[in-house]
């Protein structure tokens, strides 16, 4: 589903480069469901934002669903983004003034699809998810964990491919998130590849494959760690 080889990220500015990630590489198979871990400022915003073609890389190379990204303009990177990405956010995202239909809604307008087409893949996902009877409910009039169904809702109204998910349950309580994570589980069992980054090490032991990330590398923990990691690069710029 996806493939990233040897990439790299450097964040410039006038006097120093930044090493985000040195030397990357994961291969998520389709129909995976990988937890990724690691401290904070490890890398793992920045490769799932890279994942989801929302910031470019400084070099190597990134297949999805095999296309190769390097070089797409950004009308491309967006069309291939809307087809096969869904993500799910900590904070929800969902628009107050908006119902549950009307923000299921938001993200297939931009793909224009057809009236109908869009009302049913809205009460489709809104039942996937355990909220039919709720679709005319405001996100204030929901618990957490139900807004973040809602979200879950957005992100597979589209069909994607490949879901990320972005501390999914960072804002719940256990409880709700035990919830969520079920869902997941559930929607992974269905055929949907899921790249879930997480600091939650009991939600990370029931994905498939942990992936932990340090100074900009990768460990792939279903294999044997490598213990050798290296610190992260921090150089300043040529005057």
């Amino acid at each position: 589903m996806l493939s990233m080889n040897h990439l790299q990220k450097v964040y410039r500015t006038h006097l120093i480069e930044t090493h985000a990630l040195r030397d990357f590489s994961i291969h998520v198979d389709e129909g995976e469901f990988v937890a990724v871990t690691g401290p904070s400022g490890s890398g793992k915003t920045t490769f799932l934002n890279i994942c989801g073609l929302l910031e470019e890389f400084s070099g190597g190379e990134y297949q999805l669903d095999g296309v190769d990204v390097r070089g797409l303009g950004d009308n491309a990177r967006s069309r291939l983004r809307n087809e096969k990405i869904g993500f799910i956010f900590q904070s929800f995202n969902l628009i107050p003034d908006l119902n549950l239909f009307d923000n299921v809604d938001v993200p297939l307008r931009y793909r224009r699809f057809a009236a109908a087409e869009r009302k049913r893949r809205i009460e489709d996902a809104l039942a996937r998810v355990g909220l039919a009877s709720r679709m005319k409910h405001y996100p204030s009039e929901l618990s957490g964990g139900q807004q973040q169904r809602v979200a879950i809702a957005r992100a597979l109204a589209g069909s994607p491919r490949l879901l990320l998910a972005d501390e999914p349950t960072g804002n719940l309580d256990s409880l709700m998130a035990r919830g969520v994570m079920e869902l997941l589980e559930e929607i992974n069992r269905q055929g949907t590849t899921i790249v879930m980054v997480t600091h939650d090490p009991e939600l990370a032991a029931r994905a498939q494959r942990n992936v932990h990330v340090i100074d900009g590398q990768v460990t792939d923990f279903s294999a044997e760690p490598d213990l050798g990691q290296h610190p992260a690069v921090t150089t300043a710029m040529p005057a």
